[in-house]
């Protein structure tokens, strides 16, 4: 007696939501390989540093034995330290006296080099840029030598003069004086083509309708160049705060760990060196840069409120 056929059972249909999403990701996977260097990276060298400075802000530790939990402690010592707030002032005068002269120097520069009458643009560019890419400390190096109390070149330029000589490493706004002039040296080039590529950016039909209707250099500088420059002018003043706040490499090495005499070269992250590295506080340094975090975050704001007020650039 033979045997009934065995039928074949049926396929089981792959559900179309998983088919497409199956599909979706053979295409998305070698984009998210191709970028996955970078997050990889970034989790590496960027996140887990934040993270762990956060967590370390927290703990007492001098770097090589355990950590002690200390809670809020070191943030409220902050508050009460005079350094500190020493440093704060001695970071936002020289940001001031640095970043305003920048500013005002380099929108005029930038003027200037938009005309149709400067031959060579190109060199000047470059001759602008070089300042910017050139080492921290060699400029730090040649700026020693122009500031020097004793055989500076500036001074003996003071002396030919007939004028007497200035301490500028050893008085207060000496050397601030000199931190800012190395910080404006180097930055200015750079914020100059910044304002260029704004200006070229700006349609050169509103100056010719402004020379057609009789507007100088000045009212077409004043009246249509400024105010069409102001997202520039807030990405430079955000970018210059972000900046002047971290200033670093000219007051370690003109006056070195200890800011000068009287600690006037004393900047935020000068003071978090020494602290962190210096007396091996890492915890309490770690309190300065988050607190460093909060006051750039504060004067970033500021700085966005004020420019964008109509007043700002009439």
């Amino acid at each position: 007696m033979s045997r009934p056929p065995v039928m074949a059972s049926p396929p089981v249909p792959i559900p179309v939501s998983t088919s497409r999403w199956k599909s979706k990701l053979s295409r998305s996977l070698p984009l998210y390989l191709s970028v996955a260097p970078f997050f990889v990276l970034f989790a590496i060298f960027g996140l887990f540093p934040l993270a762990f400075s956060l967590y370390l802000s927290f703990q007492k530790w001098d770097g090589i034995g355990p950590m002690r939990f200390v809670g809020w402690n070191q943030f409220a010592y902050l508050l009460t330290d005079s350094y500190f707030w020493q440093a704060i002032i001695n970071t936002l005068e020289i940001w001031l006296l640095a970043t305003i002269p920048m500013i005002c120097v380099s929108v005029v520069l930038a003027f200037l080099l938009a005309s149709p009458l400067v031959k060579a643009r190109g060199l000047y560019q470059i001759a602008f840029f070089l300042p910017h890419i050139t080492s921290i400390v060699a400029i730090a190096l040649v700026f020693g030598s122009l500031f020097s109390n004793q055989f500076g070149l500036l001074n003996a330029l003071l002396t030919a003069l007939g004028l007497g000589r200035v301490a500028w490493l050893s008085q207060p706004w000496g050397m601030k004086c000199a931190i800012a002039a190395m910080i404006l040296w180097r930055t200015l080039g750079y914020h100059t083509l910044i304002f260029l590529a704004g200006i070229q950016s700006i349609p050169t039909t509103l100056y010719e309708a402004a020379r057609i209707d009789g507007a100088g250099s000045r009212q077409i500088f004043s009246r249509i160049t400024l105010p069409l420059l102001r997202p520039v002018m807030l990405f430079t003043v955000i970018t210059s705060t972000i900046s002047g706040m971290q200033v670093f490499t000219e007051p370690q090495v003109l006056l070195g760990n200890d800011g000068g005499p009287g600690r006037e070269g004393m900047t935020i992250v000068l003071y978090l060196y020494q602290q962190a590295f210096g007396s091996y506080h890492f915890g309490y340094g770690a309190a300065i840069g988050w607190g460093l975090f909060v006051l750039i975050a504060l004067f970033s704001l500021l700085n966005w409120l004020l420019l964008q007020r109509s007043w700002i650039v009439n």
